[in-house]
């Protein structure tokens, strides 16, 4: 069965022409007061980007996901393995934020806050239009043939976007490996960090690859987070809408006529002019209603609200709204589903804080010797021998280290002499015995609650098995 002219949008994505090949989409240049909303957003979003490489807190980089040694700093906050838990808690708690925003207000992270979209419309697209020009300009160089014009504008354009790929690539690097190393890399010379070099370069690729070539496709067909909306979505759920009730009526949209009353003729108050189909960085037609492609970067909004100042009718024919205060004009409403994800994410928020509270500056791991029985020495006393490992998670050294055997009553004695220091966000070993009087034993297996000092500052506490012989029970 043939498709209706009207759904045939469902068909295809709006880069996909109807012979298959790729639609290189010229979006008119957005004006208005949610773009100059948006360009405020975006511009304090890329300066944290480009600075919090280099922001340090307490000694320690503002943000860093070292993955290949395992290092995070969040914050400020160092984070090592042994903290995983708290990292998976921290996505869990993102993820269901994310799923409870999108939820109630659309895809409103994808064109105000992705990183994508960012750097796509407010630095790549808007260095297009100061070398391009605006729709018609980009459209017929793109026609144009390779004369002295294009190739400049080409050259020029191109030549800015791989030196911007290079400097966020940078930046980039900055995060997995740390502001310093980065600085010290660069002053060494590239031919000293061949590897480091390859690895900048690929992630140069990349960045110039998607700004420059597979742009708006990212959020269309790489990303998940468009098909996912799809099933967090709602009839409340505030998006960026086209008022159909209104932009309809009767007898449809139709091209406005000076002086005409459109009220008493029936027609609706879209004047199918096309300019939020124009201003589309994805390409799509928002009067089909809410679809994948929709990133919520409001440039119809603006582009529509401008027309109706020109033709004299109100503003809001395409705004945010559910497509049940469109066909109801039901105002937004806490639904019972957008509680259930509200309690969810206070629970694992408050999960969150209460870890990170709990979260000891300096962890202190002991266990026993593997393989080594216990031993018995003189005036009944039971020695087992144990190795200590003592991570710092601060930027500060800790030294002063000594060990105290809470219960049961016994001495702790370690094989190092002289005083124990554990570095900066390093990892002191060492080995050490327990020796505990046979008669304070309660069977062959016992627990040793071991405490850690710097000083005369508790730092950590933990435990370890202690065993005895099974004849003092």
């Amino acid at each position: 069965m043939d498709t209706p002219e009207n759904e045939a949008f469902r068909d295809s994505i709006g880069t996909i022409n109807e012979e298959g090949k790729r639609k290189w989409i010229f979006p008119k240049k957005p004006s208005g007061k949610l773009y100059e909303y948006r360009k405020y957003v975006s511009y304090i979003l890329l300066a944290f980007f480009f600075i919090a490489p280099f922001v340090k807190i307490n000694g320690n980089q503002f943000l860093l996901f070292n993955v290949l040694e395992r290092r995070f700093n969040i914050f400020g906050y160092p984070f090592w393995p042994q903290d995983f838990y708290i990292f998976v808690i921290m996505m869990i708690t993102g993820v269901v934020f994310i799923i409870f925003f999108t939820a109630a207000f659309g895809r409103i992270f994808c064109g105000w806050i992705c990183p994508q979209t960012i750097f796509m419309e407010m630095v790549f697209r808007r260095i297009e239009y100061w070398i391009d020009g605006d729709r018609g300009a980009q459209i017929r160089l793109d026609k144009q043939s390779w004369n002295a014009e294009k190739i400049r504008k080409r050259g020029l354009k191109w030549t800015i976007f791989l030196f911007i790929s290079f400097l966020t690539a940078n930046i980039f690097l900055a995060y997995l490996i740390g502001s310093d190393r980065l600085l010290r890399y660069i002053m060494d010379g590239p031919a000293d960090h061949l590897s480091t070099l390859f690895s900048l370069f690929i992630f140069t690729g990349i960045f110039y690859f998607i700004f420059s070539w597979f742009r708006e496709q990212v959020c269309i067909i790489a990303c998940p987070y468009g098909r996912l909306q799809s099933v967090m979505l709602d009839n409340k759920s505030i998006v960026v809408a086209y008022d159909h009730k209104r932009g309809e009526k009767e007898k449809g949209r139709a091209k406005f006529r000076k002086n005409e009353d459109r009220e008493a003729s029936g027609k609706g108050d879209c004047i199918d002019c096309f300019q939020c189909v124009n201003v589309c960085p994805t390409g799509i037609d928002i009067r089909n209603g809410t679809q994948l492609e929709c990133i919520n970067c409001t440039a119809c909004i603006d582009a529509c609200d401008d027309m109706m100042d020109a033709v004299n009718l109100p503003r809001g024919l395409i705004r945010y709204a559910s497509e049940e205060n469109i066909e109801k004009k039901a105002p937004f409403k806490f639904t019972p589903r957008l509680k259930g994800y509200t309690a969810v994410l206070v629970i694992l928020v408050g999960v969150l804080i209460g870890l990170l509270f709990l979260r000891s500056d300096v962890e202190a791991n002991v266990l026993r010797l593997p393989g080594q029985l216990y031993e018995h020495k003189e005036n009944n006393i039971i020695s087992n021998v144990y190795t200590y490992k003592l991570l710092n998670k601060t930027s500060n050294e800790k030294g002063d280290i000594h060990f105290k055997l809470k219960s049961p009553k016994g001495t702790i004695h370690t094989v190092k002499q002289g005083e124990i220091i554990v570095p900066a966000q390093g990892l002191t070993e060492g080995t050490l015995f327990i020796e505990i009087n046979a008669s304070a034993l309660s069977g062959d297996k016992n627990r040793a609650v071991i405490e850690v000092y710097s000083g005369d500052q508790l730092i950590e506490t933990t435990s370890a098995s202690f065993i005895g012989p099974r004849s003092y029970k």
